[in-house]
């Protein structure tokens, strides 16, 4: 029996038509900046966001590292979400690769309320203090359930910081399922941040990397540290090559998955003994806290059907719909969960 995936949308693999340009894609050696696929990806990428230049990475973590690196100073305090994917999901980097001391702040469902920013924004002479120097987002927030920041705060955050001489980073890693989801031009999110990170092996479906993008001073810097860090690819235009039908031809289809979940959602909602949130984008979290199963029983259970999902915690479950997803496949979860939930 095949398995239906729901754990990740990084586990979309890559279409025929990529599959294709990756065999037949011009490189070079892009430490050199040789590689002319690579060069048209970051052109291309920079141009679709609305910033200077681009860098291509191999992984979104390391393209929010670098922004890190490159925005602030060791001893500097950084702004974030408390369950922000920087914070949580990238092994202490911030701390270990950047000499930075969060200041993690409570959201409501992920999105951080602009009086708690100000709050714990530090801005002054006393010795003792690290100096806030950098305000991360996350849009959408992954734990909070695929959620979409409204422009309206994310203006109102970006303005604060400029106000106090703070940098604004955007973790995107999913930000064209917000931007589907807000029906805006993807400028319209990138232009309230200095820089960004988005993830080309996600709903976009290429099989490695991700963009870093700002502009060309950080970049330059930012560069710099890619190859510190050993991500300084060689003939890397085989991945670039994907990376172009990415973004050419893979963005519109990111409402498709997002009907997925909500589809998803509404069938699951009948059951009471769950509670369903409801979703905005491409993640369900489903709380089976009022079952007399753990999520991790469930989980179990879905499995021996051949339906795959992601434990949060002890009572909450992640679905997250893809390319390879179908509604078929959405309607017979629902019906196997249904049947063991009661």
């Amino acid at each position: 029996m095949e398995k239906i995936d729901f754990r990740s949308d990084t586990l979309t693999k890559p279409t025929d038509e990529m599959r294709r340009a990756m065999s037949e894609a011009s490189v070079g050696d892009d430490v050199y900046k040789e590689d002319p696929t690579i060069n048209k990806l970051e052109n291309l990428a920079s141009k679709i966001v609305g910033k200077e230049e681009a860098l291509f990475v191999p992984s979104g973590t390391m393209g929010n590292q670098l922004a890190l690196l490159t925005h602030t100073n060791r001893g500097e305090e950084i702004i974030l979400e408390e369950w922000s994917h920087i914070y949580r999901f990238e092994v202490g980097g911030l701390s270990f690769l950047s000499g930075l001391q969060a200041k993690p702040i409570k959201g409501e469902n992920g999105i951080m309320e602009l009086k708690d920013i100000k709050r714990e924004i530090i801005k002054d002479n006393d010795i003792h203090h690290a100096q806030t120097s950098l305000i991360c987002m996350e849009n959408t927030h992954n734990m909070a359930g695929g959620v979409v920041t409204p422009l309206k705060r994310m203006e109102e955050i970006y303005n604060l910081a400029k106000d106090n001489e703070i940098k604004v980073h955007l973790d995107g890693a999913r930000m064209f399922n917000a931007s589907i989801y807000l029906d805006t031009d993807i400028k319209e999110i990138t232009n309230k941040t200095d820089s960004v990170m988005f993830c080309l092996s996600k709903g976009l479906s290429a099989p490695v990397g991700s963009i870093l993008a700002g502009d060309k001073d950080f970049i330059k810097k930012a560069r710099r540290y890619r190859k510190m860090l050993g991500g300084g690819m060689r003939q890397a235009g085989i991945l670039a090559a994907a990376g172009i039908i990415s973004l050419n031809n893979m963005v519109d289809r990111l409402k498709l998955d997002n009907e997925n979940i909500k589809l998803l959602a509404d069938k699951l909602s009948n059951i009471k003994s769950i509670d369903v949130k409801t979703p905005q984008t491409n993640i369900l979290m489903i709380d089976v806290s009022k079952s007399k199963f753990s999520s991790e029983e469930v989980i179990d259970k879905l499995k021996d059907k051949g339906i795959l999902t992601s434990k949060i915690t002890n009572n909450i479950i992640r679905f997250v719909t893809h390319r390879h997803i179908s509604k078929e496949d959405i309607l017979y979860s629902t019906d196997i969960f249904n049947k063991i939930i009661k």
